[in-house]
């Protein structure tokens, strides 16, 4: 007798994860339907690739039946949606995105790879690593990886997954943090720096949803943990009965005219991610590869071919002058960490970093002081905000003058609409400029791949500008002025 054909409904299908879980549901033959108010691309198409794309948006209760084996329910749908009370009232097991995730992975070995910023450069890491030398493995990761056609993949042979456990809530009837849904065996904490200010209203109860999660682990377990974080330190130190401690911190490398190379005992081994928070997420993700059976010598070769995460300081263009940069950063470490990084890269080369205040928190008064100092590094430092967004937001106006105070710069540009934005960096000379775009959104509907080549086709002029004009990067002062001694050398 054949098994019955697992049936499973997604409410609010539509979402990055969701819709990813929806098509590796598909592809392990579950019969797989779900609904949204809106769909937007790349899950449209690839929803209707899988012949599993809604008929048309919105909800519809008729679709909850009892034959139903699952509901499956976003984050984007709310306590009150139309088909979450028809599956109450059938009696249905409605699981949130991460419990469901757990159900499907059981009997595998989880690795789970948790922090405020890294997390998905280490889990794309791992999973680049594995696949190097074909590996079998299931995955969840937060964003789109080059030689993996999805985000998620659930299979039943696969003997580990490896799970990028992310702290925000689960869903609307399950207000925990998805990652305490994953119960590891191997854990990795990368840093832990106060992010979801509308979730996690005070430093301590962020701080808390991770101390939750190390204090869950089943004996026998392993915590791998990044030491230069002095709350992660705290974390992963504490005595946990049968406990393994990691600590990690950043592997050794150097930096040569625009090159990175990890230092080994075996001699330099060159990279295509740069920055020194990268050199820790990597050095992380190698002691989790050796629990999974990497050696060192293996971990070496297969690295060298890893370029990084999508839209993770990501190059948009480049010339003989510039090279730009864009970056998903929208906690304030990871734009302090992104702009160093990319200063360090060139550093003879002036920098312009440009951060968009997009989301809840980025916008919020209370958490806008979280950024003093992060963009310090740049030579030239905006930050762009739309008034809109303020207002389909419903939160309250923010001036030009709180955003430069609360920056901690008196000589940052502050833009607040897309032509403006285009405008200034067009009058930019971009001589031996590179530059940096950070945002989680567009910058107000720019298109970041054209704007790129309009800078890169734009003339430049050979000259200088005094690096005293960015009171915050005098430091790279010296190294301009042997740039410029050299480049007269040469000529």
């Amino acid at each position: 007798m054949l098994n019955k054909q697992t049936k499973v409904h997604f409410i609010a299908v539509g979402g990055a994860v969701m819709h990813n879980l929806a098509l590796a549901l598909s592809k392990k033959g579950f019969l797989v339907t779900g609904s949204d108010d809106e769909i937007y691309e790349p899950a449209k198409t690839r929803l209707a690739n899988a012949g599993i794309l809604p008929a048309e948006n919105g909800w519809f209760p008729e679709k909850i039946t009892a034959d139903l084996d699952a509901i499956i329910l976003g984050m984007h749908a709310k306590k009150d949606n139309p088909e979450l009370a028809k599956a109450i009232e059938l009696g249905l097991k409605v699981y949130s995105f991460p419990e469901y995730v757990y159900e499907q992975t059981k009997n595998k070995q989880r690795v789970v790879i948790a922090g405020s910023h890294g997390k998905t450069s280490i889990t794309s890491i791992i999973l680049h690593v594995l696949a190097y030398y074909n590996r079998n493995f299931d995955y969840l990761v937060g964003a789109q990886i080059e030689g993996f056609d999805l985000m998620v993949k659930l299979t039943e042979d696969a003997p580990i997954v490896i799970i990028e456990g992310d702290e925000y809530l689960s869903s609307a009837i399950e207000m925990k943090s998805k990652f305490l849904f994953y119960h590891p065996h191997i854990m990795l904490l990368s840093g832990v720096a106060w992010d979801h200010f509308n979730v996690f209203p005070t430093f301590d109860k962020y701080v808390g949803a991770f101390e939750e999660l190390a204090d869950g682990m089943d004996k026998a377990g392993v915590i791998v943990f990044d030491e230069t974080d002095d709350i992660v330190k705290v974390i992963g130190e504490k005595d946990r009965a049968d406990i393994v401690k990691v600590p990690y911190a950043a592997h050794p490398y150097l930096v040569d005219n625009g090159k990175v190379f990890l230092k080994t005992k075996n001699g330099n081994v060159e990279l295509k991610i740069f920055g020194e928070h990268n050199m820790k997420n990597l050095m992380g993700a190698k002691h989790i590869l050796e629990r999974l059976g990497i050696t060192e010598e293996q971990f070496y070769e297969a690295i060298q071919t890893f370029k990084g995460a999508s839209k993770r300081l990501e190059t948009l263009g480049q010339n003989a002058n510039t090279h730009i940069y864009r970056d998903f950063a929208h906690a304030p470490s990871k734009v302090g960490a992104t702009t160093q990084a990319t200063k360090e890269l060139y550093g003879a080369r002036k920098l312009v970093a440009c951060y968009e205040l997009h989301t809840f928190s980025s916008l919020n008064k209370d958490f806008l002081p979280q950024y003093d100092q992060k963009l310090q590094d740049a030579d030239v430092a905006v930050v762009f905000y739309s008034p809109h967004t303020l207002k389909m937001k419903n939160m309250p106006e923010i001036s030009e003058e709180e955003i430069v105070k609360y920056f901690g710069r008196s000589d940052l540009k502050v833009i607040t609409d897309s032509e403006g934005l285009r405008k200034f960096l067009g009058e930019i000379n971009w001589f031996q400029t590179n530059l940096l775009l950070m945002s989680s959104g567009t910058f107000g509907g720019t298109d970041l791949n054209t704007l790129s080549a309009e800078i890169l086709a734009l003339p430049v002029e050979e000259t200088f500008p005094e690096i005293e004009t960015a009171p915050k990067s005098k430091k790279w002062g010296g190294l301009l002025g042997n740039l410029k001694g050299k480049l007269k050398k040469d000529k």
